[in-house]
């Protein structure tokens, strides 16, 4: 049996990996130059999102043998609303290095394939699926899911980010919500080390928000800052759509990373859920197990990230300003830290009720 994969991301290599392991032939196909031919940006993979995973490195290489490393730990994550500002000490999760880095997640799997990756390739769906067997669709783009079926657009983010020079804590991540530069979505800076961070704004490119000029929202976000820095690399992205597909598998084509819907609407970050993605639809292909049981998981937590996602965006900043009274609480703290709960279920319902609340006072 011969596999194309189309797309050289997080999900098609992970793919890769798998049935070169298993010993199946394939092809993978990519548009690009190289792996990782983007912009270098971080990102952080959020323990208290993936549960019931714990610990995604650690599943990647006692379950599968797949050893990869984080630029970071993450220890600390500081939260600042308007007023407030919630700080965090536990274990969060990693800090990850995206694109054209030389460490970056995507060249780590890279290094662990054997088969030479097919790039700048022309190649169409149609092409594929003629001369192969089964495809995996890892393209990284919804658009291409649209093509073979139903795919769901939930959210369309403008997102504006640069790499600054400064002085940064490696281990600690820092998040806003914030209206003013933020308009119903949020802000992060991830340090790549104790010299250099990631900062970006990213909000729904919905049409009431189209009357945001990105470059004012931006300067905003950086004079809010109270420390020294300087820019060095910049990047803008303007209405990425996240979405989910309807189905996982349609006849002998099996859909993964983005073009599955492995983003998860809250945060934006979805390398977790896109890895696991490419590795199950691999299993699957090799017969070791059945990919619609195991992207079962993955879809729960795209829906209740959307849930989460949507409730945030009804708030203003005084709600914000509440939210985080609540989390500096020690009982709000477990959120963070007890490993047991469903964040992404519960934050939603605690988001509603907070939002239900308001609406009942306001009567």
């Amino acid at each position: 049996m011969r596999t194309a994969i189309m797309g050289a991301g997080l999900s098609g290599l992970c793919c890769a990996y798998i049935l070169e392991k298993q010993g199946y032939h394939y092809d993978i196909y990519e548009n690009r130059r190289c792996v990782g031919d983007r912009f270098v940006n971080g990102e952080i993979i959020m323990e208290i999102l993936d549960r019931p995973i714990q610990d995604i490195f650690s599943l990647l290489s006692m379950e599968h043998g797949l050893y990869l490393k984080a630029t970071n730990v993450i220890n600390k994550i500081i939260i600042k609303s308007p007023k407030e500002t919630v700080d965090v000490q536990a274990f969060i999760g990693y800090i990850t290095t995206r694109g054209r880095h030389e460490h970056s997640l995507e060249k780590q799997i890279s290094t662990n394939i054997k088969k030479r990756i097919i790039f700048n390739s022309d190649k169409s769906i149609d092409d594929l699926l003629y001369n192969y067997d089964k495809l995996v669709l890892a393209t990284g783009d919804g658009s291409y899911s649209e093509k073979l079926q139903k795919y769901t657009t939930h959210l369309p983010v403008n997102l504006k980010g640069a790499t600054l020079k400064g002085e940064f804590q490696p281990n600690t991540v820092c998040a806003w919500l914030n209206n003013t530069f933020a308009p119903q979505g949020y802000a992060y800076l991830i340090p790549f080390n104790a010299q250099e961070a990631n900062v970006v704004i990213a909000y729904p490119n919905y049409e009431h928000n189209k009357k945001y000029n990105i470059d004012k929202l931006w300067d905003n976000f950086l004079n809010s800052f109270n420390f020294k820095f300087r820019i060095t690399d910049g990047f803008q992205v303007t209405n990425y759509q996240i979405g989910i597909a309807e189905k996982c598998r349609v006849d002998n084509v099996l859909f993964t990373g983005n073009c599955f819907g492995s983003i998860m609407p809250f945060l934006g970050f979805g390398q977790g859920s896109a890895m696991l993605s490419g590795i199950y639809a691999g299993l699957d292909i090799c017969g070791k197990t059945k990919y619609e049981k195991e992207i079962k998981k993955l879809r729960n937590s795209y829906y209740d990230s959307l849930a989460l996602r949507h409730a945030m965006e009804k708030m203003n900043n005084d709600d914000y300003d509440k939210l985080l009274r609540i989390l500096k609480t020690s009982l709000g703290k477990k959120v963070f830290t007890n490993k047991k709960l469903n964040f992404l279920k519960y934050a939603a319902k605690a988001s509603k009720l907070l939002l239900d609340q308001n609406k009942t006072a306001q009567f």
